[in-house]
């Protein structure tokens, strides 16, 4: 009998399932003859891995996941680098840029590593790749392209490409622009002599023997086996033919790729294959709205996020809206945590629908934990920021008087987040704090505040000093946000907050008037 779970999972709308559901139709006939079904994510190691590369591995185990769930296929994920490319440019951020500057057009894994650590800049990447991908617990293969030519997997799809060398040719010469046409090939030829991957026209194809003859820049005529990782395929004509040599099921990619799909599938089933199942997101953007490149290094990197939040945040962040551009730079942080742990608390009362609508299961698959963060993060960063919090110990001895049974011990993600806060008020909240006169209107509605908290003797809970608050601006202000974002403006020097009744509760009655006090006599003005 199907359980509820696979049965909701074959009519859930979250995008996961979607896709996942498009990839089971494929052999909704008869069982893939590879025996499992095969999603890849390609890497192009020319620059430090960016998160942008974590979102695409993130989304495309989203799917698989969502796939086992649906169906009992086993299904692999590969990981698949581009690191027998030429490298091309080099990129800003890295050292020893003459060394790099001399090995331009090599590929990558011939490329020495500026770092000085291995072998090579490519091996440097993938290592970097790897280790990135193990931090968030991905299970993948990982295949290095220099292996997969060299070692002769590919040379099947290759001597088949010389086969229909014309057709591929057709397909590509179309795409292109006519002064391009004059000299491009699909193969590209790596110089037996200085190493280089050549962007030179073909002389001859010879599919007799699988090679290709051509003129390297001096003029001096070769002729190379089209096998054992002396040629590669141009990029394009490379991404259609390597879904047709490791029988690709379903791959994702940015939406730059999106206009190039109907050459990659028209190549893999020249080779003799069907084309995978596609799904393009859109790309990322900075702080300045323009898209996150490896090479220029700008956005945020993996290690930036995983300095101040956890990497489930970094997972569900990616969860959301794959088809929507999305700004990701560090103010988003704190959202994604606090929202995250907000779902991970309505996981439990959901039903079967609900929870896999719900990203904490397409983070966690059917093992999703419980949230013990009982203080939400934006709130620990404006503790911290009033506080001036240098250490996790401050912020803890504020924690203890507001949740007495909470200790770093019973609360491990409520101790991990004050970490993260500390680390972002340090670096983010600190430098930009801005604090502003109150007008008329608002110094009398905080003075107002301040008489009430002087005189309560209620209970020291978020919702009853949040009426407190309310009472204050109810009648000064329309609309009311106007009054909390004057809170947030005077006395934390921020431009948005948390609750602010909750914000009480945890900072403690006398060191809020305390606050008002000092913001009223200008003492946090510049």
């Amino acid at each position: 009998m199907m359980s509820e779970m696979r049965e909701a999972g074959l009519t859930s709308k979250s995008w996961p399932f979607e896709e996942a559901r498009r990839v089971l139709k494929r052999y909704q006939n008869a069982p893939p003859a590879k025996g499992h079904v095969l999603f890849e994510t390609g890497y192009g190691p020319s620059g430090l891995p960016h998160i942008g590369t974590f979102g695409e591995v993130a989304r495309t185990s989203m799917v698989m996941r969502a796939f086992r769930e649906i169906s009992d296929i086993p299904c692999k994920l590969i990981c698949f680098s581009d690191d027998l490319d030429g490298m091309r440019k080099v990129p800003q951020n890295v050292p020893n840029q003459k060394m790099l500057e001399e090995n331009l057009q090599r590929p990558l894994t011939s490329v020495p590593d500026p770092f000085e650590k291995y072998e090579s800049f490519g091996q440097h990447n993938n290592e970097l790749l790897k280790k990135f991908l193990n931090t968030f617990d991905f299970q993948y293969d990982f295949i290095s392209a220099t292996e997969f030519y060299r070692s002769g997997k590919f040379d099947k799809i290759l001597i088949k490409a010389v086969e229909n060398y014309d057709e591929i040719m057709s397909v590509m010469l179309k795409s292109l622009r006519d002064e391009r046409r004059e000299t491009y090939s699909i193969f590209l030829p790596i110089h037996p002599e200085t190493g280089r991957v050549l962007y030179v026209p073909m002389k001859e194809v010879n599919s007799d023997n699988s090679t290709v003859t051509f003129a390297d820049e001096n003029g001096k005529d070769w002729t190379l086996p089209v096998t054992g990782g002396n040629v590669k395929l141009q990029w394009k004509p490379d991404f259609g033919a390597r879904w047709a040599a490791l029988g690709i099921d379903f791959e994702m990619y940015g939406k730059d790729h999106s206009t190039n799909t109907p050459i990659y599938d028209k190549i893999c089933r020249i080779l003799g294959h069907r084309p995978p199942e596609h799904f393009t997101y859109e790309l990322f953007l900075d702080e300045n709205g323009q898209k996150i490149s490896k090479t220029s290094g700008n956005g945020v990197s993996i290690e930036d996020w995983l300095k101040y939040a956890s990497s489930e945040s970094l997972s569900y962040f990616m969860y959301q809206k794959p088809k929507t551009a999305k700004r990701l730079h560090f103010d988003i942080i704190p959202k994604m945590v606090d929202e995250y742990h907000q779902q991970l608390r309505a996981y439990s009362n959901q039903d079967f629908s609900g929870k896999l609508n719900n990203p904490v299961w397409h983070i966690h698959g059917n093992s999703v934990p419980k949230s013990h963060m009982a203080i939400p993060f934006s709130m620990l960063l404006n503790l911290a920021s009033v506080a001036g919090a240098e250490e996790k110990e401050t912020l803890w001895g504020f924690i203890k008087r507001y949740q007495s049974e909470a200790t770093p011990e019973t609360h491990p993600d409520l101790d991990q987040a004050v970490g993260f806060a500390v680390a972002f008020y340090n670096d983010f909240v600190k430098p930009n704090k801005i604090y502003r006169k109150a007008s008329e209107v608002e110094r009398e509605a905080i003075l107002d505040l301040r008489e009430k908290l002087a005189n309560y003797n209620g209970d020291l809970d978020a919702e009853s000093l949040q009426s407190v608050v309310f009472s204050c601006g109810r009648e000064r202000f329309d609309p009311l946000r106007k009054w909390f974002q004057a809170l947030y403006e005077i006395l934390l020097g921020a431009s948005q907050g948390p609750r602010f009744g909750g914000f009480i509760a945890l900072y403690g009655i006398e060191e809020t008037i305390a606050l008002i006090d000092s913001a009223l006599e200008g003492k946090f003005l510049k």
